[in-house]
């Protein structure tokens, strides 16, 4: 038996012992919590440096992480990346169009837009920034914290300026029904 067969050997042995040490020590429920899908990629990379067949890394998976272990198919095609040649665990940069369009740059064009004129519908607005309808609702909404009142976009909530000009006018009221209760 050469150099090499033996490392892998006693590194097989490792890594099956240290999967026995983590049932035994029931840390299985700390680490299904850690059973984020990018995770479990250094996991795939791991067993693979080991010598492990794709199968035995599946198999492996299904017992530390349980349900939330990746798929058979997903952790053949690393194992396959990972034979040609690929050391990366991060995701491929993708083309096309961002995951979220609602950027910061985005959010203040859309309440540049409607401090403008407050009477665009959302299309309107979608087409101006260049969004889709969803996501520009979303950020009117969530993000701005607007809603259509007499086909305006108007805050939600008060601002401080506001809320102390309704107290005064309320009390003004309370003192006059006070002084004449007949009116």
């Amino acid at each position: 038996m050469g150099y090499c067969a033996e490392s892998q050997l006693s590194m097989r042995i490792v890594c099956d012992a240290t999967l026995a040490f983590i049932k035994r020590c029931n840390v299985l429920s700390a680490i299904i919590k850690m059973a984020d899908f990018r995770e479990q990629r250094p996991c795939n990379k791991f067993c693979f440096k080991l010598g492990k067949t794709a199968a035995e890394c599946y198999e492996m998976l299904k017992t530390v992480f349980g349900e939330q272990a990746t798929g058979r198919s997903q952790t053949f095609q690393w194992f396959s990346q990972f034979k040609a040649g690929r050391t990366s665990i991060d995701d491929d940069e993708r083309s096309g169009r961002p995951v979220s369009s609602s950027t910061p740059e985005m959010i203040q064009r859309v309440h540049q837009i409607i401090r403008e004129d407050r009477r665009r519908t959302i299309d309107e607005v979608s087409m101006l920034v260049g969004i889709i309808h969803g996501t520009c609702y979303k950020i009117l909404t969530e993000d701005l914290k607007k809603r259509r009142a007499s086909s305006k976009f108007v805050p939600r909530l008060l601002s401080v300026y506001q809320k102390q000009q309704l107290l005064d006018v309320c009390l003004e009221l309370k003192e006059n029904a006070a002084k004449d209760p007949s009116s």
